[in-house]
């Protein structure tokens, strides 16, 4: 059997990994366009492809048992094309840094406004400085990115802040139903192929034929396999290990990858004013989710 401490360090690799993963997700994402590919073609891969590996598995285990159909229907809906769309239309109009700092970045922010208003919990004073920082920091990079004449970003921090609420919403229906695994695989995989794939393919626009070979597979690997199924597995293995508070402590890292990595692959300029405002939300997501490390 592993010992406590071996356990600890996959843990660790875990996390650490999924902020490569989707540090490097924004990157693949923001360069699609370029491919010719539809944000459609995206979403397509993301629930055709993996519902491929998926599907064995929820027909073995059967996930949907024990879930009510408004349970499948409102889980599917926030993991669906909506918000999958919204995502990937922001990357045509703001840079890779600005996704990984208006979706990461204020999920703490969302995450206490919900418990506010929707629950009644109040949050701590490190979780309300932390928001604060958080807050201060978006604005700041929302600024600096009109001053610095980069057309139209406002449109796609906008949609990023969506896409952080649809996944903000995700987090408090599979902690206060505790969803397992297959159950999230099968309703924001399985149900939305269903649902989406017969559209996409008879309405939707794409580009796919045209495409080509090496960025084509590039996408279709990424998007259809790497944050579904391979990024799920690894929190669930994280937050098992090392504990959800450290998790989330590690993935404070992931706006500050999304922002190198797009500098140096994408050639992405930031001013000072943002690495500022990056150095700021940093700050705050760490204020927000530290705790005690466990002994």
């Amino acid at each position: 059997m592993p010992t406590r401490s071996s356990s600890h360090v996959t843990g660790y690799a875990a996390a650490w990994t999924i902020v490569l993963v989707w540090s490097f997700w924004l990157i693949v994402s923001r360069v699609a366009n370029e491919s010719g590919l539809t944000v459609y073609d995206l979403a397509a891969m993301r629930y055709g492809l993996a519902s491929l590996v998926a599907l064995p598995l929820c027909l073995y285990y059967k996930p949907w048992r024990g879930m009510r159909l408004t349970q499948i229907a409102l889980l599917s809906f926030i993991l669906g094309p909506v918000y999958i769309l919204i995502v990937f239309s922001g990357f045509l109009y703001a840079p890779a840094a600005h996704g990984g700092i208006f979706m990461n970045g204020v999920l703490p922010l969302i995450s206490i406004l919900f418990g506010i208003f929707l629950f009644r919990v109040l949050p701590g004073v490190r979780q309300v400085i932390g928001a604060v920082l958080v807050l201060v920091s978006a604005v700041v990079l929302a600024w600096d990115a009109s001053v610095s004449s980069i057309k139209g970003a406002w449109i796609g921090d906008l949609m990023f802040v969506a896409g952080a609420v649809f996944f903000a919403s995700y987090v408090v229906l599979s902690e206060r139903w505790q969803l397992g695994p297959m159950q999230i695989i099968f309703c924001g995989t399985i149900v939305n192929a269903v649902l989406y794939l017969p559209i996409w393919a008879l309405w939707l626009p794409s580009g796919i034929a045209d495409a080509p070979l090496g960025p084509l597979v590039l996408q279709a690997v990424y998007q259809g396999f790497v944050p579904n199924l391979i990024g799920l597995l690894f929190i669930a293995h994280a937050s098992r290990t090392i504990g959800n508070a450290n998790t989330s402590l590690i993935l404070a890292a992931v706006p500050g990858g999304g922002a190198v990595l797009g500098a140096v692959l994408l050639s992405e300029t930031l001013s000072l004013t943002s690495i500022l405002a990056l150095v700021i939300l940093t700050i705050g997501l760490l204020i927000s989710v530290r705790r005690k490390l466990p002994a």
